[in-house]
């Protein structure tokens, strides 16, 4: 029985022909420089790509037996790819990066040192982010959102980029709900997490796919997946609205009484009855959105559904 430990890396594919060859090439590169210290496997995750991503996946897998292939019936977005990857590693630590060539490969190693330090999981932090102003905005938002939601320290940077170790996956992948938000599961499992400062690179090629929907998408997973202080939130607004209204009230019988001067406000009263009716539908559409997601849980709708698997050993 080899001593040597196993490293995975799990990768979800979407719109990567081009550039899933290169990641994978550099894994190889990277992992041969310690061959003899780390055993290490690729668990690529095709998230139903409308490009060739899968034709590519397939010829690197027959030549090399450690990368394995998941191939899903259903585009569903980088979380539950992840998922479905994170399900199927076997290695002692599991690292998850990007499809683009953005993750810095080359830093691997100063990555992994802090889990031989006794961390339970590592995160690359990027001072400097290369993407686009609209996905800093999305970042910026989502480390503010969880701060407050989920209790997040401040001087931890979560990005697409880290390794754990495989207990850590085993109690991530306990989470069998529709609606996987990482950085939710890796609190909640944690908080035995260090930072390694490195430059985020440029993509190999082509854009981003993080629309506007899935930042949505994502804002919303982390608002409701693991947090009920947005309906905390929604109840101190309420009082605090009702208690506006109250001292409104009395200001206009203390000012009838002793003034005897109240101005005929159409306009004011059609603002007011506005804003107090646009809150009241913010507020129910937010706990439609909890009862929502509570009916998607218990039909348990999965979060991925694999339709095929290429060089995974049959038990």
């Amino acid at each position: 029985m080899s001593d040597k430990k196993k490293i995975s890396f799990v990768i979800p594919c979407y719109g990567s022909e081009k550039t899933i060859e290169y990641v994978i090439h550099e894994i190889q590169e990277t992992m041969d420089q310690k061959k003899k210290e780390y055993d290490y496997e690729v668990v690529a995750v095709n998230d139903s790509s409308p490009d060739k991503v899968w034709d590519v996946l397939l010829g690197i897998a027959e030549k090399q037996r450690n990368v394995k292939l998941i191939n899903l019936s259903k585009n569903m977005n980088r979380p539950g790819a992840v998922m479905a990857g994170l399900n199927h590693a076997s290695g002692d630590y599991v690292c998850v990066m990007d499809d683009d060539g953005q993750c810095p490969m080359d830093r691997f190693f100063d990555l992994l040192k802090p889990l031989e330090e006794g961390y339970d999981v590592s995160l690359a932090d990027y001072p400097e982010r290369k993407q686009s102003a609209f996905k800093n905005f999305g970042t910026f938002m989502n480390k503010k959102m969880t701060e407050y939601m989920l209790d997040r320290p401040k001087d931890l940077q979560f990005t697409n980029f880290m390794i754990m170790k495989s207990y850590i996956v085993k109690e991530i992948c306990k989470y069998k709900n529709p609606y996987p938000y990482m950085t939710g599961l890796v609190l909640r499992t944690t908080r035995n997490i260090c930072c390694v400062p490195m430059e985020e690179r440029a993509r190999y090629t082509g854009t981003t796919n993080f629309t506007f929907a899935k930042m949505l998408s994502l804002w919303m997973n982390g608002l409701t997946a693991f947090s009920i202080k947005p309906l905390r939130l929604a109840s101190m607004l309420g009082f605090a609205i009702a208690f506006s209204g109250f001292l409104y009230g009395v200001y206009i019988i203390f000012k009838r009484i002793f003034m005897d001067n109240i101005a005929q406000g159409y306009s004011s009263i059609m603002a007011i009855i506005l804003f107090i009716g646009g809150i009241i539908m913010i507020l129910l559409g937010l706990i439609g959105e909890y009862l929502g997601r509570i009916y998607m849980c218990i039909n348990e709708s999965p979060q991925f559904v694999i339709k095929e698997m290429v060089n995974f050993e049959k038990e």
